[in-house]
């Protein structure tokens, strides 16, 4: 009797689980049936018009950005990827959805790259954003940058003392470890994967930017940062106790990859279904590992730098000194997470940037001995091996140069979803309501024919000289735009100029496999995999 009494409430749960996917299934009928955002006459996958399912496949399988754009060539110009959600392929769009005054706010796409607190990158709420924009936007003026530039060339410096190390080993035809990159000489060059030495160089410069002291990447040839074992502990220490916070060594820069991947694919799924997937699915539960390793190097990194709080000019420092409009500095946490956004923004950024560009260079030749004209003639007079960026901020092939290969290759290439407010918005004749995520995809209005030309899907520099300026750089989309746009622009800019500028100016780079295309992942930011060069000091 026991044993039936038993069995029979488990049946009936057996019965209520199995009738599950066809309640969801039903739920997600009615709300197409209902429409409530007015999208179901826009085109789309046929199960983006059901579920967020769609684009959750499509996000965690690592190219978005050229899924959407093949969407966006079979159906048109609005393209349904999720049931609230529209892809607008109209460049013009950009001005509408992004721009100050649309009053559009972040989805709840961004709640899934929330670590230690919100940070500017992912607070929501209007009030509070225009609070830390306020306290961050001026470190990042023109101005501030430049008292970065000695800090960016000290390490652009040992980069190339470490490449010059290689090149010169490997016209000996001599070849390195694992532990560095795998080099090896063979025809004069040195064949070498550029990739993990540019992150290396990436999160050498934010780190000491950011935190006040370095990784030690150029010099170790080696991905590896320390990350606090516990996070409460390491945001409540303060001054000199902050020295307890015991630390272990992680790869930073694969737990950086790990975690773009998990909240891009976990911001794309609804609310109620992130902590189901989170804990039954083993590739979400290692991403959410991730986060709170990448929050754990941030406390690390924050307790070792205000336990010997010697004043320097950089990041870490401005943001201790910003307040808001009633005077109030950041709280602990707060400033660790500010911290942890610039580190987030400003290595991976940098780093597939300085990949991509090398690729698009060293691919095409041409472009290599035109843009080492320019810099031999602008740089004839400078000694150091680290560009000044007096020197070539103004330099227009450089500036193209750099230019192409970002739109070729925007490290964002998603469309940033945007919720319309209260009001709605008009977009060709389109009005779509309150409550509504729209994006406008980087990727593919970088490749619009009617903006870049007919090539518009190969690199030419040369094309930001022959078509109209205000047209492109309306267009043009590296950093995103309006009140949302990136704050670091003018640190990126000044990195990337003098980074790609003092390796060509130095160095003749060449493909090891030039048929092959640049292999990228996606998870927020879309970066390389791989990109496997061969380099000699340049005779001149």
């Amino acid at each position: 009797m026991a044993i039936a009494q038993l069995l029979f409430p488990l049946s009936h749960l057996a019965l209520i689980l199995s009738l599950v996917p066809a309640l969801l299934t039903l739920v997600h009928f009615l709300i197409w049936l209902i429409d409530p955002h007015g999208l179901r006459s826009f085109p789309g996958p046929w199960l983006a018009r059901f579920s967020d399912l769609w684009l959750g496949r499509v996000a965690q399988q690592g190219h978005r950005s050229e899924v959407v754009h093949e969407m966006h060539k079979k159906y048109g110009t609005f393209v349904r990827i999720a049931p609230n959600h529209l892809s607008i392929s109209d460049p013009a769009a950009l001005q509408i959805v992004y721009a100050h005054g649309s009053g559009s706010l972040k989805s709840n796409f961004y709640d899934a790259f929330v670590s230690i607190t919100r940070g500017l990158f992912n607070t929501r709420d209007r009030v509070a954003h225009t609070r830390k924009r306020k306290i961050i936007s001026h470190i990042f003026s023109q101005k501030n940058v430049l008292e970065f530039e000695p800090y960016v060339k000290d390490y652009v410096r040992s980069f190339i003392h470490q490449w010059d190390r290689l090149c010169a080993g490997g016209a000996k035809g001599l070849q390195g470890d694992d532990g560095e990159g795998g080099w090896r000489g063979r025809d004069g060059r040195t064949w070498l994967d550029c990739l993990p030495w540019f992150n290396y160089l990436a999160f050498d410069i934010i780190g000491d930017l950011a935190f006040g002291s370095p990784f030690g990447m150029i010099a170790a040839a080696k991905d590896s940062a320390p990350v606090a074992k516990s996070h409460a502990q390491g945001i409540s220490v303060y001054g000199q106790d902050s020295g307890k916070c015991e630390t272990v060594s992680i790869p930073a820069i694969q737990i950086l990859n790990d975690r773009g991947e998990y909240s891009a694919s976990m911001g794309v799924l609804p609310p109620w279904l992130r902590p189901v997937v989170k804990r039954y699915i083993p590739w979400y539960s290692r991403g959410s590992d991730a986060v709170k390793n990448l929050a754990g190097l941030a406390v690390a990194a924050v307790a070792k730098r205000l336990a010997s709080p010697a004043y320097r000019s950089d990041l870490l420092s401005k943001l201790q000194e910003g307040k808001d409009e009633d005077g109030n500095p950041m709280g602990r946490a707060e400033l660790t997470a500010e911290a942890l956004t610039q580190l987030i923004a400003g290595s991976d950024t940098t780093s597939n940037s300085s990949c991509a560009i090398t690729y698009y260079v060293a691919a095409n030749p041409n472009v290599q001995r035109k843009l080492q004209q320019e810099l031999d003639g602008a740089l004839q007079d400078e000694d150091d091996i680290a560009s000044s960026f007096e020197a070539v901020k103004n330099l227009p092939y450089l500036n193209a140069v750099i230019n192409e290969a970002l739109r070729m290759h925007s490290t964002s290439g998603i469309g940033l979803p945007r919720l319309i407010p209260e009001g709605g918005m008009t977009i060709q004749d389109h009005f779509f309501k309150e409550g509504t995520v729209l994006s406008v995809p980087s990727y593919t209005i970088h490749r619009d024919r009617e903006v870049w030309g007919e090539d518009a899907a190969d690199y030419r520099p040369e094309r930001w000289f022959e078509r109209d300026q205000d047209t492109i750089q309306r267009v043009f989309n590296p950093f995103s735009y309006g009140p949302r746009a990136c704050v670091g622009r003018n640190l990126a800019i000044l990195e990337l100029l003098i980074i790609v500028s003092s390796i060509f100016r130095r160095y003749e780079v060449v493909l090891e496999h030039p048929e092959e295309p640049l292999a990228t992942s996606e998870g927020f930011l879309r970066k390389p995999l791989r990109c496997a060069v061969g380099i000699r000091r340049r005779s001149t």
